[in-house]
């Protein structure tokens, strides 16, 4: 892809979804402006998010369809920031139009979802990406790092988990039709944090799920995400990753990611990190706190991509990376047996 624009300044930008959760759709744009490009555009079906959005960015356009932004506006690169279930056809409408993607992570929930994406951006020369902000956070970036170093020796084994005991809250993100299941909100996060400290091919994907607890207990809805999701990731250099993602879990263990080598192991408790090594017969623990997180590097790196042609650090066949680990667990989970990857 050449690049198509001479400044930040001249990429006008837009956002698909304005919803109020988290006021993602502000903070896009805010994150956007702030890398120099120009908010231009919002479509979002709530008639009071449009309002908000023309409160927080006066002059800004805005549309009740995705098909009215794309025949009226001149937005040259769009955010989507929706449920997971529609993130694959609005892009697809978007990229086939000929504007640039961003689309919230996780990228799709399949595969085949994130193929089609990738397939389009390339049939019409548009940049896409996944927004995975969190590739710049402080205990990854300080992990990567020490890592790299040998402060843990070799690494062999990566454990990512969060965990909890109790009922899953009541919104969309609990609805596996519409978020994937209960390893695609956080889980993605703790997957691409690991595949930058394992610098190998995947190989085979192993998934587990135990479903139908809270459900069947509480009368729930049926479409319920699992209880507990469970992925055991074999890399062609023999490290292995596991991740484990539960509403079951009675005691959790302390941390997000426990990385282990052959001289010691690297925990993350964000925003802090434990190191524990040994010295002769003695353990050593070193404890501290990780950097600050660089979340704005990526529109940043997306406004560069797209001026001066800089490498696009996520680009979208690292962000179909995750999801093909997802998508293999979720159909292994169903066949209980290895799957082996297509995409290293």
């Amino acid at each position: 892809m050449k690049t198509t624009s001479k400044q930040p300044s001249d990429i006008r930008v837009a956002v698909i979804g304005y919803g109020g959760s988290f006021n993602m759709g502000r903070a896009h744009l805010t994150e956007m402006k702030k890398a120099g490009m120009t908010p231009t555009a919002v479509a979002e079906i709530d008639p009071a998010r449009l309002d908000a959005a023309a409160k927080d960015f006066p002059g800004i356009e805005t549309y009740s369809s995705v098909a009215a932004m794309l025949k009226q506006s001149a937005a040259d690169l769009i955010t989507i920031i929706t449920p997971h279930n529609s993130h694959a056809k609005l892009a697809l409408q978007c990229l086939r139009a000929g504007r640039h993607v961003v689309v919230e992570k996780p990228m799709a929930i399949t595969t085949a979802e994130c193929d089609a994406m990738i397939a389009a951006a390339r049939a019409n020369k548009v940049m896409l990406s996944t927004y995975h902000n969190r590739h710049w956070d402080g205990w990854i970036m300080e992990a990567v790092e020490r890592i790299r170093a040998g402060v843990i020796g070799e690494l062999y084994r990566v454990e990512a988990h969060m965990g909890r005991w109790g009922k899953p809250g009541d919104w969309w993100r609990s609805s596996k039709s519409i978020s994937g299941g209960i390893l695609y909100d956080w889980g993605v996060h703790l997957l691409e944090y690991s595949l930058q400290l394992i610098d190998s091919e995947i190989v085979e994907v192993t998934g587990f799920a135990k479903t139908g607890v809270w459900a069947n207990a509480t009368r729930w809805k049926a479409d319920t995400n699992e209880d507990e999701g469970d992925v055991i990731v074999r890399f062609r250099n023999g490290v292995w990753l596991r991740l484990t993602i539960s509403q079951l879990d009675s005691n959790p263990k302390r941390g997000q990611l426990e990385i282990t080598g052959t001289k010691g192991t690297y925990l993350i408790d964000f925003p802090n990190y434990e190191i524990i090594t040994h010295a002769g017969p003695e353990t050593v623990i070193t404890r501290g706190k990780s950097r600050e997180s660089e979340g704005w590097r990526f529109y940043q790196n997306v406004a560069d991509h797209l001026t001066k042609g800089d490498r696009l650090i996520i680009s979208p066949e690292w962000a179909r990376r995750p999801i093909h680990i997802l998508d293999l667990a979720n159909r292994s989970a169903r066949l209980g047996r290895a799957l082996r990857a297509k995409y290293g």
